[in-house]
């Protein structure tokens, strides 16, 4: 995949994803339409501008990206709809840090992944 368009990837599934299991309070089954548009609605959104941020810093530390995308999706839970539970910012501090998490920990398996890729590939020959 384009190396500038992994984050956007990433961060909008990440955010999309911790929505939609908030959302549900963690019943897969209950999970509608309704609820897969308003969780990309919010996983757009959350998912684009910590993406644009990270591509803007250059960011490349685990921690600061997944507490970006956890902050900023809290943000963007509570603009784009009331809490379904809890008070009217609990369900958006929830899916922050349901996102926080998710982040930090596909993140860090993404990055195992691509350095035991390149240790099985060997070094590069030149001819």
């Amino acid at each position: 995949m384009n190396a500038k368009l992994e984050p956007f990837v990433e961060n909008i599934s990440e955010a999309t994803t911790a929505c939609l299991i908030t959302m549900v309070q963690g019943n897969l089954l209950a999970i509608t339409l309704g609820h897969w548009l308003i969780a990309s609605q919010t996983g757009i959104a959350a998912g684009t501008v910590t993406a644009t941020l990270v591509l803007m810093f250059g960011t490349q530390k685990r921690w600061i990206i997944s507490l970006g995308l956890g902050t900023i999706t809290c943000l963007v839970d509570y603009l784009v709809h009331p809490g379904m539970f809890g008070s009217i910012v609990t369900e958006a501090i929830v899916t922050g840090i349901g996102a926080a998490v998710l982040s930090h920990i596909v993140g860090a398996t993404l990055n195992v992944m691509r350095i035991l890729k390149r240790k099985e590939s060997g070094p590069v020959q030149k001819s």
